[in-house]
């Protein structure tokens, strides 16, 4: 609910209480106020608490690192090979068929 809630809650109690002068039968809104603003005094109350228990705790992060003393050396890495650039494709040139020979 949070300190919003709490805070909206205690508003509408107060507006029930004090504000209404309305009255149904069977119900009475002065008390349903006052639960109300208990309910959102609750509410605020815990939301503080909360959010300060929440602000207090501490985080540690934990790095495990692993060394052995009498290790060998890492192997080096092999040489990498240079790559020659890629020429462009050339277009094919289509060749035009023999010509036929003349008719007699």
């Amino acid at each position: 609910m949070g300190i919003g809630g709490g805070i909206a809650l205690i508003v509408i109690g107060a507006i029930l209480s004090f504000g209404v002068s309305d009255a149904i039968d069977g119900v009475n809104l002065t008390v349903i106020g006052y639960i109300c603003m208990g309910a959102g005094a609750i509410a605020l109350i815990l939301a503080i608490v909360l959010n300060n228990q929440r602000s207090n705790t501490s985080h540690t992060a934990v790095v495990e690192q692993r060394t052995t003393p009498n290790a060998a050396p890492a192997p080096a890495a092999a040489p990498v090979q240079q790559v020659q650039p890629v020429q462009p494709v050339q277009p094919v040139q289509q060749q035009q068929p023999p010509a036929a020979p003349p008719a007699v």
